[in-house]
């Protein structure tokens, strides 16, 4: 195909992709060419959460968070390329598998509660689902990602982005550019299915990044919800199944009265409007921050991890460890070497005073 020739087919792809979604979008005065989605558009982004389908993806991530057995899982997802499949029936009812060369974990999760199983192993743990965790392989699925990362978004922060064939969907682009000074991101691309908003792949950038530092697609895509079949735990009889009262160790921590958060943080409010308990998540859209205490046990380890890093600096506020959009900030409080841990998509300078913050609430 000629450059011409490619061309007139995006301009004409273009122009039916307009004509298909007349109520998606924003006019310019005078009937010029659209330059946004609408409100709705984005609410119905966040309900795609209700939509049934099955499928894979490839999540790949450049980050290189310090080591730490606390937050392996984390590191993995987040600087490493990970192959996924998933049924979703629902947020409260779905199956994710990672997919590695030596075997795959699977994780299942039926109403309040979820399953991990290491395929090649014969254990399997449940535990109860807690709204504080850290991410996990279902988060950095694009339709759970996408959702998370347009939550919250603003009309004027959204504009339109040329098309792409994923999956075997004609998908519509959105560039999300967050408007918080706070925020480490530069911006979002993100294509999503356009009957259904299901997000499809998003590609998150650093504030003057030219490559994505998280890009994760979906390669195949079912819209058929799946069968109940396909999201039950249902193990050979050599498989034992054990129980762990949290599913890491900021839902641990939640768990635990070890502090009272307050419910704006350094201009940021909880990203779900509540009060906070001992852990809270503030900020919108790609804007966010995590605080939550942590122990001793887990704090001296990560605290040594964090000072290998190049580029850790020691402040007034404790261990500052910037890892490309990521800010981590480890503080000392007085007694057995325990503190808070303070990490997101913000400047080190929005982790500092969120940390003098809670230091004064102390």
């Amino acid at each position: 195909m000629t450059p011409v020739r490619w061309r007139w087919f995006v301009v004409l792809g273009a122009a039916v992709l307009l004509v298909a979604l007349p109520a998606a979008v924003q006019h310019r005065p005078g009937g010029g060419p659209p330059t946004r989605p609408t409100a709705d558009v984005l609410a119905r982004i966040q309900a795609s959460a209700d939509v049934g389908w099955s499928g894979r993806a490839q999540s790949t991530g450049t980050l290189q968070l310090p080591s730490s057995d606390s937050f392996a899982t984390l590191g993995t997802l987040l600087g490493e390329q990970v192959e996924l499949r998933a049924w979703w029936r629902g947020e409260d009812s779905w199956r994710v598998d990672r997919v590695r060369s030596t075997g795959e974990t699977d994780t299942f999760r039926d109403g309040r509660g979820q399953v991990r199983w290491v395929f090649e192993s014969e254990r399997a743990t449940y535990s109860p689902v807690s709204t504080i965790r850290l991410p996990d392989a279902v988060d950095v699925l694009p339709p759970s990602l996408g959702r998370d990362l347009f939550q919250g978004a603003q009309v004027d922060e959204v504009a339109f982005l040329q098309g792409r064939r994923i999956a075997g969907v004609d998908a519509v682009g959105f560039v999300l550019r967050p408007s918080d000074p706070a925020s480490t991101v530069g911006r979002v691309e993100a294509w999503f299915e356009p009957t259904t908003w299901l997000p499809l792949r998003v590609d998150l950038y650093g504030r003057g990044g030219t490559t994505p530092v998280l890009s994760t697609t979906l390669t195949e895509l079912d819209l058929r919800p799946p069968a109940v079949s396909a999201v039950r735990f249902d193990p050979p009889a050599s498989v034992a199944l054990a129980y762990e009262e949290s599913t890491d160790v900021a839902a641990a921590a939640n768990g635990l009265e070890l502090a009272d958060l307050p419910s704006s943080v350094a201009g940021l409010p909880t990203r779900d409007g509540r009060d906070p308990g001992a852990v809270g998540v503030y900020g919108r859209g790609p804007t966010t921050m995590i605080v939550f205490p942590l122990r001793g046990s887990v704090a001296r380890p990560l605290r040594e991890q964090l000072e290998r890093n190049a580029g850790t600096t020691q402040t007034s506020a404790g261990t500052l460890a910037p890892v490309g959009p990521i800010s981590v900030l480890l503080t000392r409080l007085p007694g057995r070497g325990g503190g808070f841990l303070l990490a997101g998509t913000v400047t080190p300078e929005t982790l500092t005073a969120a940390a003098a913050q809670l230091q004064e609430r102390a």
